[in-house]
């Protein structure tokens, strides 16, 4: 009678073993998962956040060299010296006014994250307060060069003392920085769009399955500097890439609001398929 009763305890507990995990046990490994994604997503914010105070430190130590070399041509004179001043004051207010709107992308990045962090926003405020030291510089550095009857932005193209060869030579040089700056600004600029199904077929975006194949409306397209503009929100919980990009240059991930964000990690790497993206919403 004992081994009767032995053998039915084994047996209810082989069945036992047969059931698979219990209910903590799943609960348990979909916590985890959950906490992983949230893990993965602050990494993500936070590498983000990282490269945008690379790219800004990267323009305040740009800055500072311009304002080492306008000291150093203010001590020259004759019309090179001004014109290496001129190039120099107008390449510092070019990288402060990219810093500026890295700054200000900084914050709105700080400001939607989901890192909170004492730190970050005390760095957001050193960039700030540092940035404003330099627009006091710049202006400081102008009235100098002002009493010196030195003109910054609005230089005549025939300079006192300099004959016609000087005055042409000039006039190639600001064509040639016209040039310059056109085609910078045309090498870093891309185009992006995110729509429903018909609302793509409709702009002739999206024709028979295919993409961008046919005479499309280009109007549609919002134009980005790619060296500033590394996210896209998508204002939706359902995002698809119809344009080939290198998966490895950026993530796809949903924000706090379980809608999906777009951000490039190697804008050069991304973008070097085609200039044009295209997202499927819904």
């Amino acid at each position: 009678m004992k081994k009767l009763v032995l053998f039915g305890v084994c047996l209810l507990a082989l069945a036992s073993c047969d059931q698979g995990p219990s209910k903590a046990e799943l609960a348990a490994a979909h916590s985890v998962d959950s906490l992983k994604q949230i893990v993965a997503q602050k990494d993500n914010e936070i590498n983000d956040m990282m490269g945008t105070f690379t790219e800004i430190e990267d323009g305040f130590r740009q800055i500072s060299e311009a304002q080492n070399r306008v000291a150093v041509a203010k001590q020259g004179e004759g019309a090179n010296s001004k014109a290496r001043i001129r190039e120099n004051i107008q390449f510092i207010q070019s990288t402060m006014a990219q810093n500026k709107e890295l700054i200000n992308k900084l914050k709105q990045q700080l400001r939607e994250s989901t890192v909170k962090s004492d730190a970050l926003r005390k760095l957001v405020e050193s960039m700030t307060q540092q940035m404003e030291e330099k627009e006091q510089m710049l202006q400081q550095l102008r009235s100098q060069l002002d009493e010196k009857e030195i003109r910054i932005m609005e230089l005549d193209e025939k300079v006192a003392n300099l004959n016609t060869d000087v005055a042409d030579l000039t006039n190639e040089s600001n064509q040639r920085a016209e040039t310059i700056s056109l085609q910078d600004k045309q090498l870093h600029s891309a185009w992006f769009v995110f729509g429903t199904k018909d609302e793509l077929k409709e702009q002739q975006i999206l024709v028979d399955g295919k993409v961008l194949q046919s005479n499309f409306n280009k109007e549609y397209f919002t134009k980005i500097d790619i060296r500033v503009d590394k996210e896209i929100k998508l204002y939706s919980s359902s995002a698809k890439m119809l344009t080939s990009h290198p998966s490895s240059a950026y993530t796809l991930q949903r924000d706090a609001n379980k809608q999906y964000v777009l951000r490039i990690t190697d804008p050069q790497l991304f973008w070097s398929t085609s200039k044009y993206l295209v997202i499927q919403v819904k």
